[in-house]
């Protein structure tokens, strides 16, 4: 066995063969809903709801609260989200746009909000002693912007993936998911070609205006 693949995957030795089944099967349908996302697609939300239901659940049972509410969050917001582009207005579904001023300043206020409310629950459970806990609590104030302003389908959410998703890469791999490191490194991508992809039809979208 090679130093590379003891590193990535001999923390699989001791997982029960259910979790690393449902960690595989959210990742999966992490992917696709990323994918969804990048072409404009409501998929995007049931398939994120499938995700984000398995990997509560996993986060919840290897006691990465931060990593949790991340999702479980993700799960509300893709309810809504799916209420959001699914409404029209003159016949017209919901368009991709730009943040607004009003939509800034509630963002700034998740984001703050989002770091205090997870430092409260590290510091509750006796958490707040690793570097993680910091690094984890900033992607998981990323990630609450990002999804918020993915709901309101708003061109720089893809801005705060990218962020939230480069960060990630090497925190999981670290924590020992190594499925998960690699899906976001995945993500990264997507969400690069996801920004041009919006960019490139709000842009067609305003010249037609």
């Amino acid at each position: 066995m090679s130093p590379l693949f003891e590193f990535l995957f001999e923390q699989y030795s001791s997982y029960a063969a259910v979790d690393i089944t449902l960690e595989i099967t959210a990742v999966i349908f992490g992917f696709l809903s990323v994918w969804f996302a990048k072409q404009n697609n409501i998929w995007v939300f049931p398939t994120g709801l499938i995700s984000t239901a398995i990997f509560v659940y996993l986060l919840y049972k290897w006691v990465l609260l931060g990593d949790m509410m991340i999702n479980a969050y993700y799960f509300a917001m893709s309810v809504y989200g799916w209420y959001i582009w699914t409404r029209k207005a003159n016949d017209v579904f919901t368009p991709i746009s730009r943040t607004t001023a009003a939509e800034k300043k509630t963002s700034i206020i998740i984001f703050v909000a989002t770091l205090v409310f997870v430092f409260a629950i590290y510091e509750s459970v006796g958490k707040w002693n690793t570097w993680t806990a910091y690094v984890d609590t900033l992607t998981t104030a990323v990630f609450f912007v990002g999804m918020w302003l993915m709901a309101r389908k708003k061109i720089e959410n893809w801005i705060f993936w990218i962020v939230g998703d480069v960060i990630s890469v090497p925190l999981y791999l670290y924590k020992g998911l190594a499925f998960t490191s690699v899906q976001y490194l995945i993500f990264t991508l997507i969400a690069i070609y996801g920004y041009l992809a919006w960019k490139k039809t709000l842009n067609n979208t305003q010249a037609a205006v």
